[in-house]
């Protein structure tokens, strides 16, 4: 028996585990996908696997799901932190998704001096990356962390942690990611439409911790900026070798 469903649950997961369905997830399930009792669904929460479930009740506002065995244990992404300066709303919606899709451990919208929005809905994006996650095959959810000023987020940067600093000014100059041993924490820091100061630039290449790296000949936007970063470097020191 295999689910075509995969559904990400708060609830925690194990043998013989009974899941109350939301009902929101009822309406999807019932409503509009039509199953019935005994079909087969596949649950994760990004902390015990993914499990098949059978439906044990199913009714329009609500039912239960019983785990009947793991089909898969936790999968952890490397642990890589994307930090970006948000954009337009629907591509700032594709920059998280992918970002989950890809294997980011946690997602850090920031705000630099040439970020053009100042808000983001974080509940709305971290719903993008739970959905990511139930299409990919997933069973690990990034959070999607609140805005961050860029400076407060150099002035308390991580100890051992490096940061892949993608700037536009490089481009064309060689990528040195291959140097570096597999392994450890990393950050990836995408900038905005309008790039980085001259002041960012400079404080972001002075740090220890930052290696400055090139994304190819051409400039590219932000959104496809974060997908080539994220691919360089699970390339070069992910989980993808």
């Amino acid at each position: 028996m295999s689910a075509k469903i995969r559904l990400y649950v708060e609830h925690p997961l194990g043998p013989g585990q009974s899941v109350a369905l939301t009902r929101e997830h009822a309406h999807y399930l019932f409503g509009v996908m039509r199953l019935s009792a005994g079909a087969p669904v596949a649950l994760f929460n990004g902390r015990d696997g993914e499990w098949l479930a059978e439906v044990a009740e199913a009714g329009k506002r609500g039912g239960t799901l019983v785990c009947v065995e793991q089909t898969r244990s936790l999968q952890m992404p490397p642990d890589l932190w994307l930090f970006f300066a948000p954009i337009k709303k629907a591509r700032t919606d594709f920059i998280v998704e992918k970002a989950a899709e890809m294997g980011a451990a946690r997602i850090i919208p920031v705000q630099t001096e040439f970020t053009n929005s100042e808000r983001i809905r974080q509940d709305r994006l971290q719903a993008h990356a739970i959905e990511a996650a139930e299409q990919c095959g997933g069973t690990f959810v990034p959070e999607v962390c609140a805005m961050q000023k860029l400076d407060r987020v150099l002035a308390d940067w991580p100890e051992g942690r490096q940061l892949m600093f993608c700037n536009e000014a490089e481009v064309g100059s060689a990528l040195r990611l291959a140097e570096h041993e597999k392994g450890g924490p990393w950050a990836i820091l995408i900038g905005p439409e309008g790039g980085f100061s001259d002041r960012e630039r400079a404080r972001l290449t002075a740090q220890p911790y930052s290696h400055v790296v090139s994304l190819g000949p051409r400039i590219l936007r932000a959104d496809t900026a974060a997908v080539a970063a994220l691919t360089l470097w699970q390339q070069a020191l992910g989980d993808w070798g």
